[in-house]
């Protein structure tokens, strides 16, 4: 491969990973971002790694599968979670960011690392003179690229809708209406709540079903295919009364001390709202917030008038409102192998949510594992597969032809998988308690993972470079 670069295309979470991890183990790349020639639905910026949807990466403790996923990318010395980590927010017991200091930073560090060519425009011839490509292109992969993927796959793109919260500044909120907790009082006392009794919470959720909602030009022939784990706030409230309140509007957990004594069981029961909304960080200063668990498809009209009905947000002013926007993934399970090479092109790789990952952090393991084998191809070693007793390894088994389930029944749709333990193999003395559980299931991953990371470090000594 003398003399020839490694193409990435897309500088999102994924695209950025994997650019960084080629250039650091000595190979030079060519980054492709369209952005801000050719804007998305849902981006903002022209920032690298800019988070549309929301700045949390998920549960912090490695005991949670996000927080297992945090570790072993650390193991890695990933780009994203080391920028994740060091512009983080106070989130309880969750990791979330700045994400304009996170996207910029990202920026930054690419833009000054030697081997690195920044090409701002559009990318979609991906095979050409056998070169090694990387797509990382995410869920809003452009309609010219789809259509080059499905000319290649022969296989039609799967897709799903995806939703965004509205943010809004803080300085707007009734501070005399809201307190501030963490559930389960995790981490710092970081969230804002908005409690509501049941009257309110019932004329809300009536609010939210009735409204009028915007048209999306791919939506009006077809029935919305919502991904499960970040569904719009309307779609939740039209599937009961109750689901709100056992879903992002739950007050388990979270107590106000001027309500009185938490311990006093008659207090408790007497004085719990019926509905908790919550705001988070999103910036270090806690100047703007996000409505967690509000991703919309409503008019913003609509958002306005509804939002403003939460207590606390009587005269909240939006510096965004909430979006929803269609993802494009693949599916992976016919096209790809664990190392996330095309099947029928070694040198072609995909990575990040095209896959059919979800999650930050997943977006980011998979730009990392294709970065790795790329390097590994362009120097002539042979690619790596991730240990399955891994959260890098399952999610990848998921997604790709080690996915047994997708062979073996016709009718399984594939789906968009995050990080989960189950997708994590048994272990081989099984264990009731949960708790105890998952504390194994974290040893053994980050025990799998150091010893992986051991044997890539030495097949790649002395490729890395010293930036």
């Amino acid at each position: 491969m003398a003399n020839k670069k490694v193409t990435v295309i897309g500088a999102g979470l994924a695209g950025t990973e994997a650019a960084w991890q080629l250039a650091n183990a000595g190979v030079p790349v060519k980054l492709f971002e369209m952005r801000p020639s050719i804007s998305s639905p849902a981006h903002h910026s022209e920032e690298f790694g800019e988070l549309v949807c929301s700045n949390s990466f998920g549960a912090l403790s490695p005991e949670r599968a996000a927080g297992l996923l945090h570790a072993e990318l650390r193991i890695f010395n990933s780009l994203i979670i080391k920028t994740a980590d060091n512009f983080s927010v106070p989130a309880g017991g969750a990791l979330a960011v700045d994400r304009s200091k996170f996207s910029k930073a990202l920026t930054k560090k690419l833009s000054n690392h030697p081997l690195i060519e920044i090409y701002r425009e559009e990318k979609f011839d991906i095979t050409t003179n056998n070169s090694i490509t990387i797509i990382a292109t995410g869920p809003l992969t452009s309609e010219r690229l789809a259509k080059k993927l499905r000319d290649f796959t022969g296989i039609d793109s799967c897709h799903f809708y995806d939703a965004a919260s509205p943010i809004i500044f803080g300085e707007s909120i009734n501070p005399k209406l809201v307190f501030r907790a963490s559930r389960y009082d995790k981490g710092e006392p970081s969230y804002l709540n908005c409690p509501m009794n049941k009257n309110l919470y019932e004329k809300f959720r009536e609010e939210l079903v009735n409204a009028d909602q915007v048209k999306l030009k791919d939506f009006e022939k077809e029935s919305a295919n919502f991904f499960e784990g970040c569904l719009p706030i309307e779609e939740i409230a039209r599937r009961g009364i109750e689901t709100m309140r056992f879903g992002p509007l739950k007050s388990i957990g979270l107590w106000n001390p001027e309500w009185g004594d938490l311990n006093d069981k008659n207090n408790r029961l007497n004085k719990r709202p019926h509905a908790i909304v919550q705001l988070r960080r999103e910036d270090i200063d806690g100047k703007l917030l996000n409505m967690v668990g509000f991703q919309t498809n409503l008019k913003w009209s609509e958002q306005k008038r509804i939002f403003r009905m939460i207590p606390g947000l009587e005269n909240a002013e939006f510096v965004r409102f909430g979006v929803m926007h269609r993802n494009t993934f693949l599916e992976s399970p016919k096209l790809l192998l664990p190392t996330l090479q095309f099947i029928n092109n070694h040198n072609l790789l995909a990575a990040g949510q095209i896959t059919g990952t979800e999650g930050y952090a997943a977006a980011a393991a998979g730009g990392l594992v294709a970065g790795l084998n790329a390097a590994f191809l362009y120097n002539s070693h042979d690619t790596i597969t991730f240990p399955p007793e891994t959260m890098i390894g399952a999610l990848l088994n998921f997604i790709s032809n080690s996915n047994k389930i997708f062979e073996s029944k016709k009718k399984y749709k594939f789906q968009p998988m995050p990080a989960s333990f189950g997708l994590i193999p048994e272990l081989s003395n099984r264990i009731k308690d949960k708790k105890l559980r998952y504390q194994a299931y974290k040893n053994r991953s980050i025990l799998k993972t150091k010893e992986l990371e051991r044997r890539i470090d030495s097949k790649l000594k002395n490729l890395y470079s010293n930036y």
